[in-house]
C-alpha cells in the first residue's frame, strides 16, 4: 500500500515538473490553456445543468436548468471564440478575489480570541493579498503571464515536493516491511 502510494506521489510530482518547465519557458501557451480549461469547465457545467433539467419534477426547475445551461454553453463559446477577452476577464476575477480574500483576512485577524501571532500572520497574508490583486488589476495584460508564470513556480515548488514526500514515504515503508518481517 506505502509502496504503490509513495509511487503516485513520486509520478505527480514529475508531472507537476514538467507542467511547471512547461508554463515557465511558454507562459502564453499557459494562458491558452487556462482558457480552454476554462471552456472545456463551462461545457462539463452545461451538460451538469441540462441532466439536473431533465431530473427536475416542476416546469420552474427545469426551466432553470435549462437556461443555466444555455449560459454556460455560451460561456464556454465565447471563451474559444474569443480567448483574450476571456484572459481578461479571468485576470480580474482572479484580482478580485485575491483583494476580497486578502480583505477577509484581514478582517479575520481582529476576530476574538486570536493570539498575535495568528493576528499577525491574517494581517500579514491580508496585506500580500491585496498588494497581488491590486497589482494584477492595475496591469491585467501583465496580469495574465504573471499568473501563467506564478502557476509554473507553484508547479515545480509543488512537485520537488510531492518527490520528496514520495520518496520518504517509500523509506518508511522499506522500515514497516522490515520490522514487519522481524517480527514474523
Amino acid at each position: 500500500m506505502l509502496r504503490s502510494t509513495s509511487t503516485s506521489m513520486i509520478l505527480v510530482g514529475v508531472l507537476a515538473i514538467i507542467a511547471g518547465i512547461v508554463a515557465l519557458a511558454w507562459p502564453g501557451v499557459t494562458v491558452l490553456a487556462l482558457v480552454i480549461l476554462f471552456a472545456v469547465y463551462a461545457f462539463s457545467a452545461a451538460i451538469a445543468q441540462g441532466s439536473r433539467a431533465f431530473s427536475s419534477d416542476g416546469f420552474g426547475p427545469v426551466l432553470g436548468h435549462l437556461l443555466l445551461a444555455l449560459v454556460d454553453i455560451a460561456a464556454g463559446v465565447a471563451a474559444i471564440a474569443w480567448p483574450g477577452p476571456t484572459v481578461l476577464v479571468l485576470v480580474y476575477i482572479v484580482g478580485f478575489w485575491a483583494i476580497a480574500g486578502g480583505l477577509a483576512e484581514f478582517f479575520t485577524a481582529f476576530a476574538a480570541g486570536e493570539t498575535a501571532g495568528t493576528r499577525a500572520l491574517f494581517l500579514l497574508g491580508g496585506l500580500v493579498s491585496v498588494a497581488f490583486g491590486v497589482v494584477v488589476l492595475s496591469r491585467p495584460g501583465v496580469g495574465a503571464l504573471t499568473l501563467a508564470l506564478l502557476y509554473g513556480l507553484f508547479a515545480l515548488v509543488y512537485g520537488v515536493t510531492q518527490i520528496a514526500a514520495g520518496s520518504q514515504l517509500r523509506s518508511v515503508g522499506q522500515n514497516v516491511d522490515a520490522v514487519l518481517d522481524h517480527a514474523r
